[in-house]
């Protein structure tokens, strides 16, 4: 899985759109980065900025938009309705995809180093970035605002990195908060009603804050206090959450208005059904939900496998078709078309930086560029595409089986076959396309310089690395394929028997990817000076072939004796 992280640099400027335009101009300038959203406030005098990319391109995105804000942004004139203490005032990291909040930490903790010594900027590391627990708090970080910096720049409350006295340096670009938090959420469930208090009543049922405790726990009864004077809450049943009530005039409907700031304790499915559980009891309904910004897909993906295995129905489905059941199952759609292609960040990503690939061309037309001039796409591929639907075949015996009348309490066996069978299926179809590009790699070291000594010493190093990753890639099929023969067997012997034949067919298709493949490890590890790496390979592949006969003969048996 590509790793996926998202940044929300807060920058002390709302207002001069050209000084904004700059700073974002710095940020995008960098390759592999794409711009999400820019939202300049008046009022505030600050400018939210939202990106998102892999790793490397994040950090040294928001380090250049850090740089800039820094030559742009004078702090002595800041105003604003906004808490801050820097030209750029946070900067938090959040895991997408493929990256945990922990790495996103360590993440941050690189970057704010890298700010303090390269920039001279000061920065406190907060939330899960922090190094100490109470610095976990933004507010910690950035107690008194700007003005109080001249007191906090030495002794205890120093920042992090970057600390030294406050001189006309640290005047100018105040000090920034560097660190990482998980992906908030912003959602509003839509209610069956035109109702505020109702809507907040809800909101107050759920939200991790709660309720003011009140006496004899009526609704209107004197508000709890405790020794110190501070009200005393009964917290709400989700955590990790903020909610209020409110009316849209807009939909002319009631709404609860959520933020859900960690998706990992609390995920969005989670979170609607506990507010259709709270207004069911209210005697409301909730007749959909509205997302606000983007989201990522992980959850999605869980809110459809959630609610798929609510119905006991297998999860083992494209995974465009378990998003689709987690807009219908949620109510995505009820105010406006939800379009996941416009709403999830990977969706975005991938449309911004997406070459149409073989496995995006029709069936004929694979098959005509198969049979072109060309050399690729050739045997790796077609290897590839053999296991991927090898793999299908056996992934759509599971799904039937699941499903099969009278086999009820088997589902969840079936279902999890079917997942291993998507995740295969999958990973074959980026092979399929990874052996074309492993040859492209070939071609272009043909086109290396090579007058010089030096060059055809580089150009002889780079055609080892390409033709021993022009070997990988179809061993890589063959392993892969030969997992695939685990589901087919099982689909032939337990599966729906209706369909006993077509895990036949999906052992003939893998033992053919196996062999395809393995030919391909073989002609191209010919081709490597290093013999010992080659022949090792190449051991690997033929061992797997001699494999895939006997899996194929056997599974080939369970079929005849089912079908005689």
């Amino acid at each position: 899985m590509k790793r996926i992280i998202e940044c929300v640099p807060n920058f002390s400027e709302g207002r001069d759109r050209s000084v904004i335009d700059r700073i974002t101009a710095a940020i995008t300038a960098v390759k592999g980065v794409k711009l999400l959203d820019v939202d300049p406030g008046e009022a505030t005098n600050r400018t939210v900025v939202t990106f998102v990319g892999e790793p490397e391109a994040v950090l040294e995105a928001a380090f250049q938009g850090v740089k800039r804000a820094s030559e742009l942004i004078d702090m002595r004139n800041h105003k604003g309705a906004h808490p801050r203490m820097g030209a750029t005032d946070v900067c938090p990291l959040i895991p997408i995809a493929g990256i945990t909040l922990e790495e996103c930490a360590e993440l941050a903790r690189q970057l704010g180093k890298r700010i303090g010594e390269e920039l001279q900027i000061p920065v406190y590391a907060y939330e899960a970035a922090a190094f100490t627990p109470e610095r976990r708090n933004l507010a910690v970080c950035r107690r008194g605002e700007y003005e109080a910096l001249p007191e906090r720049m030495v002794g205890a409350e120093a920042p992090d990195f970057g600390a030294r006295p406050f001189d006309e340096g640290v005047a100018r670009t105040g000090a920034t908060a560097v660190g990482a938090r998980d992906f908030l959420i912003a959602v509003n469930y839509n209610l069956n009603t035109t109702s505020t208090r109702r809507a907040n009543a809800i909101a107050f049922d759920v939200r991790e804050k709660g309720r003011p405790m009140r006496e004899g726990n009526s609704v209107v009864g004197k508000i709890l206090k405790d020794e110190n004077g501070k009200t005393i809450m009964k917290p709400g049943t989700l955590k990790a959450c903020k909610a209020i009530g409110w009316y849209i005039d807009e939909y002319q409907i009631a709404q609860v208005s959520m933020n859900l700031t960690n998706i990992s304790i609390t995920p969005l499915h989670v979170a609607f059904d506990e507010v259709c559980r709270a207004a069911q009891a209210r005697g409301l309904r909730v007749t959909g939900t509205e997302i606000v910004g983007l989201i990522p897909k992980r959850a999605l993906i869980e809110a459809g496998r959630y609610f798929l295995e609510k119905q006991q129905r297998s999860t083992g489905i494209a995974e465009s078709e378990i998003i689709r059941i987690a807009i219908k199952s949620m109510g995505l759609d009820d105010l406006k078309p939800f379009n996941p292609e416009e709403k999830v960040i990977e969706y975005l990503l991938e449309a911004e930086n997406k070459k149409p690939g073989l496995v995006d061309l029709t069936c004929t037309g694979f098959a005509v560029e198969t049979a072109s001039e060309s050399p690729a796409p050739g045997g790796g591929s077609i290897s590839a595409y053999m296991g991927a639907l090898g793999a299908a075949l056996g992934t759509m015996v599971a799904n039937l089986s699941s499903h099969k009348a009278g086999w009820d309490e088997r589902w969840k066996e079936f279902s999890d076959w079917a997942d291993k069978g998507q995740a295969l299926m999958n990973e074959m179809l980026w092979l399929v396309d990874e052996d074309t590009n492993a040859f492209n790699k070939i071609m272009d070291v043909f086109a290396m310089p090579k007058s010089t000594d030096e060059e055809k010493a580089a150009r002889a190093a780079a055609m080892e690395s390409a033709t021993l990753y022009a070997t990988q890639v179809p061993l890589r099929t063959v392993k892969t394929a030969f997992k695939a023969f685990e589901i087919v067997r099982a689909m032939a012997q337990e599966g729906n028997p209706n369909s006993v034949t077509d895990a036949g067919v999906g052992a003939l298709a893998i033992r053919s990817a196996v062999m395809g493949a393995a030919l391909n490890v073989k002609i191209n590890a010919a081709g490597l000076k290093d013999r010992e790496t080659a022949d090792k390979l190449v051991a690997e592949a033929e061992a797997l072939v001699a494999a895939a006969n006997k899996e194929e003969a056997e599974i080939l048996e369970i079929v005849e004796s089912k079908i005689k």
